[in-house]
């Protein structure tokens, strides 16, 4: 019988923001990703990495100002810094929860590549932050490059830069190979490294990608089984913070769309994870998505925690 397969995407809490803070977390993470491997499970890891781009951005940018013969990193170079040592840590991890489980299965990081429409319309209003608080003089300077900024009261100013939908995996061919093989994928972490094809040269774009929506698109062009997004609250839930907050066990594809157009789901957190969901199921028939807290992983994909979109 063909095992089944599963695209988890790993939030900031499965990761820690610091060095230190994701040594500690991967081992956690490590143990939950092992739970799946010893029930049968082939899985692919997407991972979120907005802590660590901002910090090898500013570290890169603050670097090549003390020494002249240097230039600042592209974001898209900073992205694949982060996909390097993040995969890393969860590659080394996931190995050492199986050899102590008495399982031997490669774990492999494929630095990953994601095609995106240089006319999308994220690129004419960026919103995403990134990097460290500059004064106004430095503000002024991002700005005469090209580059947007924004003020953050009492802060100083940020540079931002646009989120575009990924429109195709590069490297989906190598992912596919090893999932077929029945090995541990780590890929399109921080969404992947967004790229504009250009003839036959892939140019890195300035921009950053929502790891949730290239989660979902991984898991539709991977034909896996289930999609789950693991966030910080153990399900999705409506009339969010209010006093009538309302968790959801399980919806449709029609019910979550309706919720989307009742204003439900944050822009910036929990809409993109709804919008995976619905993209992923789309795409195929028998699949399911499950959006729930690293605790409940193990449960949810028993039905007995989360929220199970189909």
């Amino acid at each position: 019988m063909a095992k089944k397969r599963i695209v988890m995407a790993l939030g900031h809490h499965a990761l820690g923001t610091n060095l230190p803070e994701q040594k500690e977390a991967v081992i956690g993470t490590a143990q939950v990703v092992a739970d799946f491997i010893q029930k049968g499970w082939q899985v692919a890891l997407v991972h979120s990495n907005a802590p660590q781009v901002g910090m090898i951005h500013t570290a890169m940018n603050e670097f090549s100002k003390q020494h002249p013969g240097y230039t600042a990193a592209p974001m898209s170079v900073c992205s694949a810094m982060s996909q390097g040592y993040i995969g890393y840590d969860l590659q080394n991890g996931i190995r050492s929860e199986l050899i102590r489980r008495g399982i031997y299965k490669p774990v492999s990081t494929i630095l990953t590549q994601m095609m995106v429409n240089p006319y999308d319309d994220s690129f004419y209003t960026p919103v995403k932050k990134i990097g460290r608080y500059m004064t106004r003089p430095e503000a002024d300077a991002e700005e005469a490059k090209g580059n947007y900024v924004a003020e953050v009261p009492g802060k100083g100013w940020q540079r931002i830069v646009a989120a575009p939908r990924p429109v195709a995996i590069v490297e989906i061919d190598a992912i596919r190979a090893l999932l077929d093989a029945d090995q541990i994928v780590i890929c399109c972490g921080g969404g992947g490294i967004p790229v504009l094809e250009q003839g036959s040269r892939l140019k890195g774009a300035s921009a950053v990608i929502e790891k949730d929506l290239a989660a979902g698109l991984l898991a539709a062009e991977a034909d896996a089984d289930v999609l789950m997004i693991l966030t910080s609250v153990a399900n999705v839930t409506l009339n969010y913070g209010t006093p009538r907050e309302q968790p959801i066990r399980h919806m449709s594809t029609s019910q979550a769309e309706e919720y989307i157009r009742q204003g439900h789901f944050e822009f910036a957190s929990m809409l993109p994870k709804v919008e995976a969901a619905i993209a992923f199921l789309k795409a195929g028939k028998g699949r399911s998505t499950i959006i729930t807290s690293l605790d409940k992983a193990l449960d949810s994909i028993d039905g007995k925690a989360g929220t199970i979109i189909q």
